[in-house]
């Protein structure tokens, strides 16, 4: 039995109840341990530095987005925001709908917040508002997007239901969702839904889709109980670990930074339970990353596709149309990306993996347990991030280019 399937029986569960100090979607950091707290506060102590995006050297690049979009929204996904938002009360449109330039864009956590977050919470709203909201986010994304998303927010919930623990926070629909601007087939606006394993941020911009950062992650990946048949993150698991199998050995030394995961292997710094390996998560928006790895465009023909099939696997979260062109730009600087692996790749062994390109950075990373028992990083918890690197990460470069050309460099109320 490969290790993407785990039986349910085989999670370890803790013996204990936990002792973390969450209570109802909010978590007291005052109450952890100084270096969780500070890795747990990382996107509310950022959030309102000057924006740069992530980059090589501390310099983002000009040119790499391009404004070429003539399209307008898609209908769907603008009809769908406008009925969530009439159908709202007064002051819950208030607080969750917000200006196009709130700077609450950038304010986001994969844990659970440690501040009482804007925008409007799942499971407070209404049913029929509930599934006005989840309309809005599934007419904006592909039909396997979406379903990863709903796969995520019920194994959140099938978590809480596996341990027994925390049945106030891990819930199906414990995630804020706030949309900003005036939805428009013309104008930008988008949405940003929050939460833990869940970060979405999606933007409509002179006809494009920029879903970016993207944070996707589960613990466990598969349903038990009532939730048997959920999965989540499979692809992004089992297609990396077919590409990882067909790379040169006698060039490992140019893609593998290391061959196990295990804390005692690791630097300090890539062993923390928080983090893992991941750079690019939460309060990291002004990420300094040199790129490391194996030149995609050095490989064999048949490698290449291997990593294109990779890669796929993340944009096919957006629509057809967008996915295809997301995926152009990223062809375009194949030259300039790479491709990193730690870990192993047998049937077993847990794993990270990152694909750093000028348009384009994912990083997948396995996970000790957070609310699990394994000390040690296991393939049924995973962490995904997916990142626009110089400047478009929020949409950010095509909406200035698109104030610029429109309203004179001014961000439209």
């Amino acid at each position: 039995m490969s290790s993407e399937q785990h039986r349910p029986d085989e999670f370890p569960l803790p013996d204990t109840p936990g002792n973390l100090p969450i209570v109802d979607s909010y978590l007291f950091d005052d109450l952890l341990p100084a270096e969780a707290a500070y890795a747990l506060t990382a996107g509310l102590r950022a959030y309102r530095e000057p924006f740069v995006g992530v980059t090589e050297d501390g310099t983002p690049r000009a040119g790499l987005y391009r404004l070429n979009g003539t399209g307008a929204s898609p209908k769907a996904a603008v009809t769908a925001a406008e009925t969530y938002l009439d159908g709202l009360a007064g002051h819950q449109r208030l607080v969750g709908n917000l200006p196009m330039d709130a700077a609450e864009w950038r304010l986001w956590t994969n844990a659970i917040p440690t501040w009482h977050p804007k925008g409007l919470r799942l499971e407070r709203l209404a049913e029929r508002d509930r599934d006005r909201a989840l309309t809005v986010i599934e007419a904006s994304l592909s039909p396997r997007g979406y379903a990863q998303v709903r796969a995520a927010m019920a194994l959140n919930e099938n978590l809480g239901e596996l341990i027994d623990d925390y049945r106030d926070t891990l819930t199906e629909f414990a995630y804020w969702f706030t949309v900003f601007g005036t939805p428009s087939p013309d104008t930008p606006w988008g949405w940003q839904l929050m939460g833990h394993h869940v970060d979405l941020h999606c933007v409509f911009v002179a006809g494009q889709v920029v879903l970016a950062p993207v944070f996707l992650g589960a613990e466990p990946t598969i349903g038990t109980g009532r939730f048997e048949g959920v999965q989540a993150l499979r692809e992004e698991t089992e297609v990396a670990l077919r590409f990882r199998r067909i790379l040169d050995r006698d060039r490992e030394d140019e893609f593998l930074m290391g061959s196990s995961l295990r804390a005692g292997d690791l630097p300090p710094e890539l062993a923390g339970p928080w983090n893992g390996r991941h750079l690019a998560g939460a309060g990291s928006d002004n990420l300094i990353l040199p790129a490391e790895g194996v030149v995609a465009a050095s490989l064999p023909a048949e490698q290449q596709e291997g990593l294109i099939a990779l890669i796929r696997v993340y944009l096919d979260r957006l629509p057809l149309a967008q996915a295809e062109r997301t995926l152009a730009l990223v062809r375009e600087h194949f030259g300039e990306t790479r491709f990193a692996w730690r870990g192993g790749h047998d049937d077993v062994c847990a794993f990270y993996y990152r694909i750093h390109s000028p348009v384009l950075l994912v990083e997948y990373d396995n996970h000790p347990g957070v609310f699990l028992a394994n000390p040690e990083p296991a393939r049924y918890h995973v962490h995904t991030i997916v990142r626009h690197p110089h400047g478009n990460d929020y949409g950010r470069d095509l909406l200035a280019q698109h104030y610029r050309l429109h309203h004179g460099g001014r961000e439209a109320g």
